[in-house]
């Protein structure tokens, strides 16, 4: 089983940081193209704006929550500074995110660049590296495909096959 990329019928919550929001508006940018790209239009994305990257996670959980979205984005940047505080804030940013996703069930994609420099960031945003963003909104589409497919009662019409405790069921 596997999701598709046609965003038909579904909507998106993007969570974006504003800090480094040289970095984080190309970010979205490219996640909005990819959306639009896959058929979803305006009405179907919502941007919730967040101060830095420390509070997406939170956002992200509320976000999801709020059971209006199939899948959720959380778009930031972090750059390496002289102090540990950055290793704090990349690890505690990831692990909130993943719990957010594991919280409600809601994919929750992580779009947060953790990057050494400036160059290696811009790079990641639309340079030489691509659009991360661009590579999110794809991932979200997929994702939100994929969870609705596996929510649904009657999975095995979707292509799963049914698991070997239940083939084992049926053979007594």
């Amino acid at each position: 089983m596997r999701g598709d990329l046609n965003a038909a019928g579904l909507r998106f919550g993007i969570v974006v940081s504003r800090f480094n929001s040289f970095i984080t508006e190309r970010l979205l940018a490219g996640t909005l193209e990819a959306l639009c790209g896959a058929g979803a239009n305006e009405k179907q994305m919502e941007v919730t704006r967040v101060p830095g990257s420390f509070e997406i996670p939170l956002a992200a959980k509320q976000v999801a929550e709020s059971g209006k979205y199939d899948a959720v984005i959380a778009i930031g940047c972090v750059l390496r500074g002289e102090t540990s505080h950055y290793d704090y804030i990349c690890s505690e940013v990831a692990r909130g995110c993943q719990l957010a996703q594991m919280d409600t069930g809601v994919p929750v994609i992580f779009c947060v660049l953790t990057c050494d420099t400036l160059d290696q960031a811009i790079d990641r945003a639309g340079l030489k590296g691509g659009n991360k963003g661009f590579e999110a909104g794809l991932t979200a589409v997929e994702m939100a495909t994929l969870s609705r497919k596996l929510r649904s009662p009657d999975s095995t019409r979707n292509g799963m096959s049914p698991s070997r405790s239940s083939r084992r069921k049926r053979r007594r």
